[in-house]
């Protein structure tokens, strides 16, 4: 098989990882909402994927199928988190200006819920949620969601500034909690807080 550029080995990746997880292969135009780019060039990637032996489908809807799917080594099968520089007011969560490096990830230690959810990744400035264990440095690991539990861990957009915080509500407000007794709750009416996903994962380096 001939060799894979970038872009085709992160189409790859997720390729099978949207199969994995949702028991079903990804559609055209699911592949080129996942990479914000248009369907017809995910299909021009897809050729240049069956033409070099790594997929085959047909024209049935959802027939993707990975060759060579016993081969994780080979494919390199992991998942490319972008890791987000700034979260800005109006301009989409993963817009591309917005990301400063990627972040490759082993699906296989994704927790259940998380699966199907597109990914991002953010770094933590500051001791305020010390407590749990996330320190000044640290990248955070989010899925992109609506549905927010009481005290989830969320990435949250405040008055333009993006927080790190866990997440309660008090007396109909938004309650922004951190994990250090030298700093303080804040609470917010709850169309000032826009939360932009919830945390399931840290990512160090030593």
């Amino acid at each position: 098989m001939r060799g894979l550029t970038e872009k085709q080995q992160e189409m790859l990746d997720f390729i099978d990882h949207f199969s994995r997880s949702e028991g079903m292969a990804p559609t055209v135009y699911e592949i080129a909402d996942h990479f914000k780019i248009k369907s017809a060039t995910a299909f021009a990637h897809l050729r240049a994927l069956q033409r070099k032996g790594y997929v085959t489908r047909s024209s049935k809807a959802r027939s993707l199928t990975l060759l060579r799917s016993d081969s994780p080594r080979h494919l390199s099968l992991t998942l490319s988190i972008p890791l987000l520089g700034r979260i800005s007011a109006g301009v989409p969560l993963l817009a591309e200006e917005q990301v400063e490096a990627t972040i490759k990830y082993d699906p296989a230690l994704l927790p259940k819920g998380v699966g199907g959810h597109k990914l991002f990744a953010l770094r933590v400035t500051g001791e305020s949620m010390r407590d749990l264990g996330i320190l000044d440095g640290d990248i955070v690991l989010a899925k992109q969601t609506p549905d927010v539990q009481i005290g989830d861990v969320v990435v949250a957009l405040v008055e333009d500034e993006t927080t790190v915080k866990s997440f309660y509500i008090r007396d109909g407000q938004v309650e922004l909690r951190p994990a250090n007794r030298d700093f303080k709750a804040r609470t917010y009416p709850p169309d000032k807080v826009f939360v932009q996903g919830v945390v399931f994962a840290l990512h160090r380096s030593l």
